[in-house]
């Protein structure tokens, strides 16, 4: 039976995805077989597992950091909210059915709960080591008694837990006081140590908020990681969007349900990005309607909003404009949707000659696609998709040629008038065609053409890692593991 180590932290945002994605680097580094999991997590990014099913984006990362193939197993159990205090519940990748959150909490929590612990057991029968992420805080009162996702986890693996807390935020002394108050006695005792992230300074000035600690509960702080600028993406909306005019002004409108905004992290890093979300903000050289959880709501938000006649209007002067998986659907002439939204046929902005009708059938698949759109014609690139729509085009974007390996030939996609959609998450992170776009807009512009420099995933978890083990007590951890 391999060992369990698992990481919670004093609130939503204290780190907790990025240190188990480092740890799941550090320790396949060391030669251990290791492998992430997280029992619930609710999120709208997500991404395909090796199964077909649909994960976390999350999970999908720190699958990478082990080196694995991401599978359904690593996260059981995904929520993705839809508003009005509903999820769709997605049970290992596969959509189960729409409820709400007093529903799920008092008729399905418990089943699926039962369930996700076989999937841990049997990972921890094959593994040396499972890295579980906790959800949220482990001491919510009201959520306690039916919180699936922190100490019941950590009871059920015997694991360690590491306690992380964002010090950049402020109070994260106070913060991890309070959570260790409202633990139980047999839950305290699971708890290995501390670790503060995103500091900047002077760590030695922390000493005493160390030994209070140490000596109130008999538990060591096991590391202070440095705030560090990376480019990993991000696991939900709770990081702040920047709004930043680059030299290009691209706008990118949050809609009510965005879902897989990650798609928007190379924008950001070689030119910044305007989010926005009223109509008198929209004035951008390119407008982007991202992917959505729930695309006809989304689309009559922004119809009753005003914001669709701004982007048909910005379009009319000249902006160009991208529609991105639920966006592209928006972009379209029609959307005949009896599954998610169950409205119907809807307009839709016109600026596409698409037409989608929903299925109940999900697609979540890798993806490699050859691009028909004129300033990057014939270049392959690579993404995913995760839909529910189908959509039809006699001037498709690209034509898919592999689906998760397996050769095809499959027009996906539209092309307009100074407008193209895609159902290519990931489009971006192909930065050849991201340089070609630029650079054709900012000819357009009178601008000088730019490099977009590249990263890979695979260096960013590397590079951070490397600054993880730098300033966590590693031998510690170990030792406690009894590894």
């Amino acid at each position: 039976m391999g060992k369990a180590l698992m990481v919670q932290g004093t609130s939503s945002g204290a780190g907790k995805s990025l240190l188990v994605t480092a740890l799941c680097r550090i320790f396949s580094n060391l030669g251990y077989d290791v492998v992430p999991f997280k029992s619930q997590n609710m999120s709208l990014n997500s991404a395909p597992s090796i199964e077909g099913g649909e994960i976390s984006r999350a999970q999908y990362l720190q699958a990478i950091a082990c080196r694995k193939k991401p599978s359904v197993k690593f996260n059981p159990i995904l929520l993705k909210p839809e508003g009005e205090m509903r999820s769709q519940v997605v049970f290992m990748g596969k959509p189960i059915g729409s409820v709400s959150a007093r529903d799920y909490m008092l008729s399905r929590k418990e089943e699926l709960f039962r369930k996700a612990m076989r999937v841990l057991d049997e990972l921890k029968e094959r593994h040396d080591l499972v890295l579980i992420e906790g959800a949220g805080s482990p001491v919510e009162i009201n959520l306690k008694d039916y919180d699936i996702a922190n100490m019941r986890v950590a009871k059920h693996a015997n694991a360690k837990v590491i306690l992380v807390t964002d010090i950049d935020r402020g109070g994260s002394f106070a913060s991890i006081v309070g959570t260790m108050e409202l633990l139980s006695e047999e839950e305290r005792e699971l708890v290995m140590g501390f670790v503060f992230n995103k500091f900047r300074g002077d760590a030695s000035l922390l000493k005493p908020g160390f030994d209070y600690l140490e000596k109130r509960y008999g538990k060591p702080t096991l590391g202070v990681i440095p705030y560090v600028q990376h480019r990993l993406p991000e696991e939900d909306s709770l990081t702040e969007f920047p709004k930043v005019k680059g030299e290009l002004h691209i706008q990118i409108v949050k809609l009510p349900h965005i879902s897989n905004f990650t798609d928007f992290e190379p924008l950001h890093w070689a030119n910044g990005v305007d989010y926005v979300t009223r109509a008198e903000e929209i004035e951008g050289d390119v407008i982007i309607i991202p992917g959505s959880k729930n695309t006809v709501e989304d689309l009559l938000w922004m119809r009753e909003n005003g914001i669709e006649e701004a982007i048909i209007q910005a379009h009319r002067e000249g902006a160009f404009v991208v529609g991105i998986c639920g966006g592209f659907q928006m972009l379209g002439e029609e959307i005949i949707d009896e599954v998610e939204s169950k409205r119907g046929r809807v307009k839709g902005i016109g600026l596409l000659p698409a037409k989608t009708v929903f299925t109940r059938e999900k697609r979540t698949n890798h993806l490699e696609a050859e691009i028909l759109w004129g300033k990057a014609r014939g270049m392959v690139v690579e993404g995913y998709e995760i839909r529910m729509g189908r959509s039809v085009s006699e001037r498709p974007f690209s034509v898919i040629t592999s689906v998760n390996g397996a050769k095809t030939l499959e027009p996906e996609g539209a092309i307009g008038e100074r407008a193209f959609g895609t159902y290519l998450h990931g489009i971006f992170h192909n930065f050849e065609f991201t340089e070609r776009f630029f650079n054709f807009l900012r000819l357009e512009k009178g601008l000088e053409p730019v490099s977009v420099e590249g990263w890979s995933v695979e260096e960013e978890i590397e590079r951070f890692a490397k600054v993880v083990k730098k300033n966590l007590d590693m031998e510690r951890i170990l030792g406690e593991l009894g590894l």
